[in-house]
């Protein structure tokens, strides 16, 4: 098996039987990065010194006999919206092409502490606000699978570059369905963990209360090995929860007899493509299969789940991208007076997207449409999150829905089409509204285009995503890019 295929458990066990060093599976990866990514586009930058260094000393401890676990070595990459100390983080964008954060983000610091190897910096769209990593300021990145089509978005760079074997693990964010997405379009494994489940500390924000740490991997066993190193209780951080970290990989071997699943009627509607469906629909017979019970449930407030989230997401993220005026750090442009430096440093630094979602979020909350829009999502979010907690209340383990409309769409069909694009989020949106954990993992290629399935749990219940998506996965879906 070429080193690049390998999965973390792989490498890890080739790790400790010397049967192969970090630094040459470092080496392997930094090649085919270097071969492939000319066409794809998935690193912004790649750490090539700082990745041999790691590597050599990750080999250095094992030689000692002090490796620091199984992620100990391991190649990865990390979206360009998780700060990274002595490493330029973008966020994709041209009024922070230059910031050099002087810290980590603790779910990166605690990477780091295990031995990972962080191979690069990879693409989003700019300031995670996309669905397609076609608004990064530095060049869209190209679907493995289809190069004339998507990523998805806005972690399309993390999920590109574990399809190509350009990284064995990611880490991503999710606001809107940016792990979840990307992972259905590229055919890996995307999961959201609960809100709080994984410290925000170092992770540049967009919106505060949907923003979550995420995980791209190559099946379900590697994700749970990473959620659980990057999860936890952190002081630097207010909003991550006091709750136990949990072996999610002893999880994926969990009995699913007695489980039951409930399908929404809400997202069986003609908006979902047949083949996206029919994948749904087969999921559900293994699971009945295995013993689990399928019941079909109401989420009643589903389709107010997306105007909701864009008023509630554009909102935070203009108070949020308000420090941004050319004055602390990030891009200036120079003028003759103060307000005419915040405009020009603003109108230079932020892409048409971001501009657009600022002038959304900015009306919103403006005083003569506050309670209008603002407080009347906040509302409506409170009835999303009571349709979700009701259904688990009643005993359902778990929620099976479609991750998207569509297989993943080719290049510029929507970017003169915002709303359009904006509904590929219409089956992810609603997780983030509520809180929830939910998974994304590949079913099955339609044609030459992967796709995905999508598991939503209770709060803090990813074990019972990981009992479920391990049963529901099949061999590994591989573009054909060699």
């Amino acid at each position: 098996m070429p080193i690049t295929d390998m999965t973390i458990r792989d490498l890890s066990q080739a790790l400790a039987k010397a049967e192969l060093s970090s630094v040459e599976a470092t080496q392997a990866h930094l090649e085919r990065i270097s071969t492939l990514d000319k066409k794809l586009h998935t690193y912004l930058k790649v750490t090539e010194e700082a990745a041999l260094s790691a590597a050599r000393a990750s080999d250095a401890r094992r030689a000692k006999g002090e490796a620091q676990g199984t992620l100990d070595g391991i190649p990865m990459a990390l979206k360009d919206i998780i700060c990274t100390k002595g490493i330029a983080t973008t966020c994709a964008s041209r009024i922070l092409e230059n910031y050099i954060p002087p810290y980590n983000a603790t779910c990166w610091q605690k990477l780091e502490d295990a031995g990972a190897v962080l191979l690069g910096k990879v693409n989003m769209d700019e300031f995670a606000m996309g669905s397609s990593t076609e608004s990064s300021a530095f060049g869209i990145t190209r679907n493995p699978f289809d190069p004339d089509r998507v990523p998805g978005g806005s972690s399309g760079g993390s999920a590109a570059a574990v399809a190509a074997d350009l990284a064995v693990y990611s880490l991503g964010t999710d606001t809107g369905g940016s792990v979840r997405q990307p992972a259905h379009f590229c055919g890996v494994v995307g999961i959201k963990p609960t809100y709080g489940r994984i410290s925000r500390f170092g992770v540049i924000p967009y919106a505060s209360s949907l923003d979550q740490v995420g995980i791209l991997a190559k099946d379900c066993a590697d994700a749970a090995i990473v959620l659980e190193a990057v999860s936890g209780k952190d002081p630097m951080d207010s909003t991550s929860a006091p709750m136990p970290t949990e072996n999610y990989l002893e999880a994926c071997g969990l009995e699913i007899r007695g489980m039951r699943v409930g399908i929404p009627k809400e997202f069986t509607t003609e908006l979902i493509q047949k083949e996206i469906l029919d994948q749904l629909y087969q999921a559900a017979e293994k699971l009945v299969s295995l013993g689990a019970e399928i019941e079909e449930i109401s989420l009643p407030h589903s389709d107010y789940a997306l105007p909701t989230y864009y008023i509630l997401a554009s909102a935070e993220m203009s108070s949020n991208l308000g420090r941004y005026d050319g004055t602390r750090y990030g891009l200036r442009v120079e003028a003759d007076n103060v307000q005419d430096m915040f405009i020009a440093s603003r109108s230079a630094g932020f892409g048409a997207e971001v501009k657009r979602r600022i002038m959304l979020g900015t009306y919103a909350l403006s005083s003569g449409y506050y309670d209008a829009y603002y407080n009347k999502t906040l509302q409506v979010r409170t009835l999303i999150k009571q349709d979700y907690d009701q259904a688990f209340s009643a005993g359902i383990d778990c929620i099976l829905t479609p991750p998207a409309p569509s297989p993943a769409f080719p290049v510029g069909r929507m970017t003169a089409d915002p709303l359009t694009m904006y509904m590929q989020d219409i089956c992810t949106v609603p997780v983030n509204l509520a809180g929830l954990p939910a998974m994304v993992l590949p079913a099955a290629l339609a044609g030459h285009l992967p796709i995905g399935l999508q598991l939503i749990g209770p709060a803090f219940g990813e074990s019972k995503l990981f009992a479920i998506g391990s049963k529901l996965e099949g061999p590994r879906l591989l573009p054909a890019l060699d």
